[in-house]
């Protein structure tokens, strides 16, 4: 692939569904809608930020009422059918909406709400009927929920209340550090995944990864591939989805960022979607707990490292076995006393084959890897990682040759940030390949569109995986929230949007190439997926999880 087809940037987050075997089952699904000025329009997305909520509940018989002070002379266990059930339900990372659903004498009754977190509010009902509340909390975390219902004019009072956990769940980084690796047997049984089959790894309680971990960020490697396939990352015990994380060819290193839900029993697992055995590394770089750490904050993709230009580092390829070192934070819109950084990083030129891994600045050379790249081959992938104390990241060139290296900021974690993860089933949001939902191929140098939140506020990102496949000539995707509103999107006479200079993947002919994104969603709730190539391929979006304020 020539350099010009390299952009670099925009990226971050799990997995997508087969695409090496045909369309694999759609959780859900985008029909497009207009075709114009080569842009196919999307209008379901939503649906997944709605989706069934976690839900809290507490039936009326765990009531307990009590007589009111001054009403001594009533006993509450005659009170003729005071009580209240309790449901809540969370559809986003810090929102509790609550229904007390009240049963009482036909009288005036005060109903008090004890949030947890030092806040009440207070309302009032007639007899029985239902009472709604809704709460935004300031941090995700656990907490009790007291619901009181007083009848002053029988002296009664009832209490109800549940145990309430956020649906959002913040960011601590974790050096990076080999989970498994199924080649020597590190947190695994030595020996290849067999085809169909499946191998799990302990994560909650592991490398001082705390028991509450909700979810985990790894840096997914499959290796030692002999026929095609894909691999899935789910939750341990849980459902497999009909999604996959890397898709691979034989004789292909692929590795993809995961960031995927820590099953109650403390594990993940991984599905070999294949029929041939293959080896799997997982490097974990972080995870998410329901306990104030950071949160995220999307940025426009920018570009801090070119070595082709000399920006950031020293021009000129990176040597063999070499490292370079570049500020990070404090430049280009990134703020001081971040913890850690969303990256999409390249590589394009590179003399022989070999791995590149990104660390914090300065710090020790990790066992664990981020790309693995072939001689001549331009790959991309995202990284997440923690910062050094003073905001700097570093990079290694495993192989013996020198190579150039891209690296573009898409977002960042911080305390300041309130932008909480929410992982979510995942779903298929675009599958080209499926022509009764989509009209036809990603066209070349064009563009489709997905309205993945109607409204936009209070929703900072989407994780997405993309996936490439079926390709004719090598290109490059972008990724990247429309500045046009709707309705002008499906204007054919509209202005079209600004074609963007960052990307999300490369990809070479006949290539099937995942990468994971995490991208804001701007003003309008739309984002844009573009095809920066010469010829027409098939795009798979898969939908993982969203970063929310509310």
């Amino acid at each position: 692939m020539t350099a010009a087809l390299v952009a670099a940037g925009l990226g971050l987050i799990p997995s997508t569904a087969s695409a090496t075997g045909g369309p694999a089952k759609p959780a859900a699904q985008g029909p497009g809608a207009a075709q114009a000025a080569k842009a196919v329009k999307g209008t379901q997305g939503m649906q997944a930020t709605k989706a069934s909520g976690e839900k809290f509940h507490s039936p009326a018989d765990r009531t307990v009422r009590t007589t009111l002070p001054g009403a001594a002379n009533k006993a509450a266990e005659d009170h003729p059918g005071l009580a209240a059930e309790i449901t809540g339900e969370s559809y986003s990372a810090h929102r509790l909406e609550l229904i007390t659903k009240i049963t009482g004498p036909d009288v005036t009754l005060d109903v008090v709400v004890d949030w947890g977190d030092g806040k009440t509010e207070k309302t009032t009902a007639k007899g029985t009927g239902e009472v709604y509340h809704s709460h935004v909390y300031a941090e995700v975390g656990e907490y009790v929920v007291k619901v009181t219902v007083t009848d002053v004019a029988n002296g009664i009072q009832a209490a109800n209340q549940i145990a309430f956990a956020t649906a959002g769940a913040e960011f601590t980084p974790h050096a990076p550090t080999r989970l498994l690796d199924t080649r020597d047997g590190t947190g695994a049984k030595a020996g290849k995944v067999v085809g169909r089959g499946t191998t799990r790894v302990r994560v909650a309680g592991n490398s001082g990864i705390p028991a509450g971990a909700t979810a985990v960020v790894l840096n997914v490697t499959v290796t030692n591939t002999t026929a095609d396939g894909h691999v899935t990352a789910y939750a341990g015990g849980g459902s497999r989805p009909d999604t996959s994380n890397l898709n691979h060819t034989a004789g292909q290193s692929v590795p993809n960022l995961v960031i995927v839900p820590v099953g109650e029993d403390g594990y993940v697992e991984f599905f070999n979607g294949g029929w041939s055995p293959v080896d799997l590394i997982a490097d974990v770089t972080g995870y998410f707990t329901r306990s104030a750490a950071g949160g995220y904050t999307a940025m426009t993709p920018a570009r801090f490292v070119d070595t082709r230009e000399g920006l950031g580092t020293a021009k000129g390829r990176l040597a063999g076995r070499g490292t370079f070192t570049t500020q990070i934070d404090g430049l280009k819109g990134v703020p001081k006393g971040i913890t850690a950084v969303a990256l999409n990083v390249t590589v394009t030129n590179p003399g022989e084959a070999g791995h590149l891994s990104v660390f914090p600045g300065g710090g020790q050379t990790p066992t664990a890897s981020n790309l693995n790249f072939t001689a001549g081959q331009t790959v991309a992938n995202s990284v997440i990682v923690p910062v050094s104390a003073d905001g700097r990241i570093s990079v290694f060139n495993g192989s013996w040759a020198g190579t150039d290296v891209v690296v573009d900021v898409v977002g960042h974690y911080s305390k300041d940030s309130r932008a909480a993860y929410r992982a979510i089933d995942p779903w298929r949001a675009i599958d080209t390949r499926d022509t009764v939902a989509w009209p036809g191929r990603l066209p070349a140098r064009g563009y489709f569109s997905q309205w993945f939140a109607p409204e936009p506020e209070g929703v900072e990102a989407f994780t997405f995986n993309t996936t490439v496949t079926n390709t004719t000539d090598s290109g490059f995707l972008s990724v990247a929230p429309s500045p046009l509103p709707w309705e002008e999107n499906t204007d054919p006479n509209a202005p079209k949007p600004p074609r963007p200079g960052s990307s999300t993947l490369n990809w070479a002919k006949g290539a099937t190439v995942p990468n994971l994104v995490q991208t804001g969603v701007g003003e309008y709730g739309i984002i844009n997926f573009w095809n920066q190539g010469w010829q027409d391929a098939d795009l798979i979006v898969d939908v993982f999880g969203i970063y929310e304020t509310n």
